[in-house]
Parts: structure tokens; sequence; C-alpha cells
């Protein structure tokens, strides 16, 4: 679950991260509030949404006045923000973030995620920051250092110093970092983040170090431990169709794809992915319907894909192991019938009772492609598509 930077701001600031003073607004008359009471003389406007490039696509601007404070607000607010990451499209924004504006001197970077390679938590920090940490990684890859953490004893302090001395830190600047990293592990770890990143990390010019970004992400499968987090979840800046699909326990990740795929486990779910791409095709979601697809799941799944109306055929990949293909193949051809499918479909069940299953889809009556093996049905789906 993602949040936005003055939500990971406010959960940093209670592990004792330090950030910039400021309050959301929803409204131009609220950010003019936050404004007037932050007591400075200089603000910085945030637009806030789930994306990174906000500064680039104009969601980001520095007032010199309360009269540019009302000025950037009411531009800000409600316009379609668009960066390299929302897509042409954009988002829309909703709640932009009140700061003071902070002196800089330095720009840093700070991240914190597992390594999967090593089973691991990384804390990785660069002098590359403000500028996208995937860039650095492939252009000057030396740049970054990386840090990983033994599950058993934690981050140490060494390593928040070997890592702040890393980053040429010096002086009260070196003291306030050392205390930053092992401030902002602990909030990672404690809340069950995925991800915590900090970009730009600043030094001030008189020695802070703060959070001038926050970007966290956490867990779903531990929210049930943060109730107050799982709170913050902001469903307009969420796909509709991922949305919908969590309602009814469906693992469902929107592409850009033509191909329609619904299959049952992720690992095969990648793999159809993989062997469509190959046919010549190109994947439009990934939808993991379960070990226990049925009538229900597969109903579920025919509506919100076809709710794309990027879909112009469908793929359905079924692995009979914990269930049984022939059960599959019914809740195949009562779920059609439910729905109106009006896109070729193209089944391919494998294992138990899989020639039962075969049978029961040719004798539905209903127009379905069979496949014997998985490139088969890759490549009768994308011939589909064609003719």
């Amino acid at each position: 679950m993602k949040i936005h930077e003055y939500q990971g701001k406010e959960i940093l600031k209670k592990y004792g991260v330090a950030v910039p003073n400021g309050g959301v607004a929803f409204s131009v008359d609220e950010a003019m509030n936050v404004a007037e009471n932050l007591g400075v003389n200089v603000w910085v406007v945030k637009a806030q949404i789930h994306a990174g490039g906000r500064g680039k696509g104009g969601g980001v601007k520095v007032a010199k006045s309360l009269d540019e404070v009302r000025q950037y607000a009411s531009q800000i607010l409600g316009m379609t923000l668009v960066t390299h990451q929302t897509g042409p499209e954009g988002r829309v924004v909703k709640r932009l973030l009140i700061e003071q504006g902070i002196s800089i001197a330095k720009e840093l970077y700070v991240g914190i995620t597992l390594d999967r390679t090593r089973s691991q938590n990384v804390v990785m920090a660069s002098t590359e920051g403000g500028v996208e940490i995937e860039k650095v990684a492939a252009e000057t890859p030396e740049k970054i250092l990386k840090d990983y953490v033994n599950p058993t004893i934690g981050f140490r302090e060494f390593q928040a110093r070997r890592l702040a001395f890393g980053l040429g830190l010096s002086g009260e600047a070196f003291k306030n970092g050392v205390k930053f990293l092992s401030a902002l592990y602990r909030a990672y770890e404690e809340t069950d983040a995925s991800l915590a990143e900090i970009n730009p990390l600043v030094i001030t010019t008189d020695g802070q170090v703060l959070a001038l970004d926050a970007k966290m992400t956490f867990d779903d499968n531990a929210l049930f431990r943060h109730t107050d987090m799982a709170a913050m979840r902001d469903l307009d800046e969420e796909e509709p169709l991922e949305v919908e699909a969590s309602k009814h326990n469906l693992n469902y990740i929107k592409l850009d794809g033509n191909v329609g795929c619904m299959v049952n486990g992720a690992g095969l779910a990648m793999g159809t992915m993989d062997i469509i791409k190959l046919a010549g095709g190109e994947p439009a979601n990934f939808l993991d319907v379960g070990g226990g697809a049925n009538v229900n799941t597969v109903s579920n799944g025919f509506k919100i894909i076809l709710s794309d109306k990027n879909v112009k055929a469908i793929l359905i990949n079924i692995f009979g192991g914990i269930v049984r293909c022939d059960r599959v193949a019914n809740g195949v051809v009562e779920a059609a019938k439910n729905v109106h499918v009006n896109v070729p479909v193209v089944v391919r069940l494998e294992g138990t009772n899989a020639k039962e299953a075969r049978e029961i889809l040719a004798n539905s009556g209903l127009n379905f492609m069979v496949a014997g093996s998985l490139r088969d049905a890759a490549e009768k789906v994308t011939a589909a598509i064609k003719n």
C-alpha cells in the first residue's frame, strides 16, 4: 500500500526522523491557513499524488509571499499532473502539502528496502540526491552505497556511521545524519514497510539533516497490525480495476497490452505473460484467481478483464492441482453465460481431470478455443487478435 508524502512524514516524525514543518490542505483556504501558522517567509507548495517527478510536471512551487502561496495553491489544486510515473493520463491533484522553505546546502539520497536475492534489508545511500535513483543505478552504480542488515542483530550504529561517512558528512551534519539513519530504519522496520525512500535527504546550511521528501509503501499482509496506517489508503490514487479486484480477493495488476489473462497461481501467471510476449502478443493484465477457481472468481475475473477497453482477447490458463479441471471448466462455462463476453476466449486446462474439462468446454455450445499446451494457447490468442 502506498501513501502520500505528508502521511509518510507524519509517520517518520513519530520515530524521531527530522522533517520540515508543514501541513496538508484540501482547499486554497486551508493552504493559506497552514502557511500563516508556519510563521516563516518562504513556503513550498507541493502536489500530493502517488507519483514521483512532481516538480518537473509543475506540481512543486516555492512561494516567497502569502500571495504567491494562494496563487500556486490555486494553480496546483485540481490540476491534472503528468509525470514520468503517472503515464500520459496524469493524476488529478486533490490535496497539497504546505511546508516551510529550507536553506539547502547539499542534497543526498537514502532508501531502505528488502533485497530478495540476499533475504536481507538493505540501506542505500548516495550523494546524488534530488535525481532519479534509477538513473544513478544505471549510469553510475558506484555512487550508491549499500549496507545490508543482519536480521538477527538489526541495523547497528556503526553501519549508520559508515554510511554517513560515505556521504561525506562531518561535524554536526555527521551526528545528525547518524541519528537520522537509525531513526529511519526503526520506522521502516516497525511499520512493516516494504520501502522507505528519502529523495532528497537535505543538509541545511546550519547542519540539520531533513527528509525533504518521503516515499513509503507497506506490506499489505501486515496492515492488520497497523489499522491507523491502513486508514491512510487513498483509493483515488489507485487503478479503479485493481481496487475492484481487491474487493473480490483477486490479485490484479493492469498493464498496457490487449490480451486479458486469467490464471491460477502467481508463478503460472508470470509464465503465461512471458509466453504471450514470445508469441507476439502483449498482456493486458496480471490476474491470479488463486488456487480455488470457481464460478464466482471466474465471473468476477471476466468482469474486471472486460472492463479494460484495450482487451481484444482473453487467455484462461488453469493448472488443476488444488482444484480439479472439470470443476474449473464448469465454472468457466457458467461464468461465460452470466457475463457478456464479446471477445475471443482461449482456454488451456492442464492437470487433474483435464480431459473431462476439455469435453465440457467442447460441449458447452459456447465459442471457446481450447488449447492443448501453453504455447498453443499463446499462439491461438495472438492469432485471434490479428484475425
